[in-house]
């Protein structure tokens, strides 16, 4: 109790511990990023095997927590000391210590970005249960974010759970109330869902994948149906300017397919951080 209250008479020391909070979660998230697909690709592997009564080979256990991460090229153990969040990157400076093949730049940055967030929401929100909430949400979107840009797919292990969790915290109205979360997450699911079946009989191939229609109920559990419109409008927005440059830039031709997740992400981030401010503007009062 008197941390909390600590943290909410110094605003700026809950902006670092949530900001190192947050550096040490996006580290996590690299093994979520890197780990949770391969877990999906051999489980569905499994799946099939059992369906055609083969027998089912044995794995070494494979999870978020086994085995330890190793270097990918040379199975070198990371020691601790070497996944300290940024500066074991900058220290061993983008390489493996043995056999020095480069890291990606990429597992910093998912760091940064993270604790950045973090820290942000920090101060949109100050000490609160709501923050809380916050927090999980925004990591939550970091990783899914990251796996649909490397694989197309967005995993229910991620998004249901995703979904449930908006409607538990909204039962005491933390940014909603919960009629609002139901209607958020039934008016999500069904607003995508109809655009992908629209698309699908107008041009005879889909658009979209069903990932994205559990994304967005996911986020209008969280946010409540009202926020929608401003979430589909940032997210359109970002996927027709970005995904065309993407396209420009690749030569590659307009029927490839490109992750529309990211962009659901940051719109559902943007209406956590501003949506309400947004609908109020937009209509003058925030409808219930």
């Amino acid at each position: 109790m008197e941390i909390l209250l600590l943290l909410k008479d110094s605003p700026p020391a809950l902006v670092a511990i949530a900001s190192v909070v947050g550096l040490c979660v996006g580290s996590f998230l690299n093994v979520v990023i890197h780990r949770l697909p391969r877990m999906m690709e051999a489980q569905w592997e499994a799946d099939c095997a059992e369906l055609q009564g083969r027998e089912v080979p044995e794995r070494a256990p494979f999870n978020l927590l086994r085995p330890a991460s190793r270097c990918p090229s040379c199975s070198t153990p990371i020691r601790a000391i070497e996944n300290v969040p940024v500066v074991s990157w900058l220290v061993l400076r983008g390489r493996c210590r043995t056999c020095r093949t480069p890291i990606s730049a990429r597992y910093p940055l998912v760091e940064l970005l993270t604790g950045v967030l973090s820290g942000l929401l920090a101060v949109r929100f100050g000490a609160s249960a709501a923050l809380a909430g916050a927090l999980v949400f925004a990591w939550a979107l970091v990783a899914l974010s990251f796996v649909d840009f490397d694989t197309q797919l967005l995993p229910d292990d991620i998004t249901l759970p995703l979904v449930w969790l908006g409607l538990i915290v909204n039962i005491g109205g933390t940014f909603v109330d919960l009629r609002s979360a139901v209607l958020g997450a039934i008016g999500g699911y069904l607003a995508l869902w109809t655009v992908y079946w629209a698309f699908k009989i107008l041009a005879k191939k889909e658009g979209m994948g069903y990932g994205d229609f559990k994304l967005l109920a996911a986020i209008g559990a969280w946010l409540g149906w009202q926020v929608l419109p401003f979430v589909i409008l940032v997210a359109a927005a970002l996927g027709v300017v970005f995904g065309s440059l993407a396209l420009w830039l690749s030569r590659r031709g307009a029927d490839t397919r490109l992750p529309f997740g990211p962009y659901l992400a940051v719109g559902g981030l943007a209406g956590l951080v501003w949506g309400r401010e947004a609908v109020i503007l937009w209509v003058g009062r925030f409808p219930t």
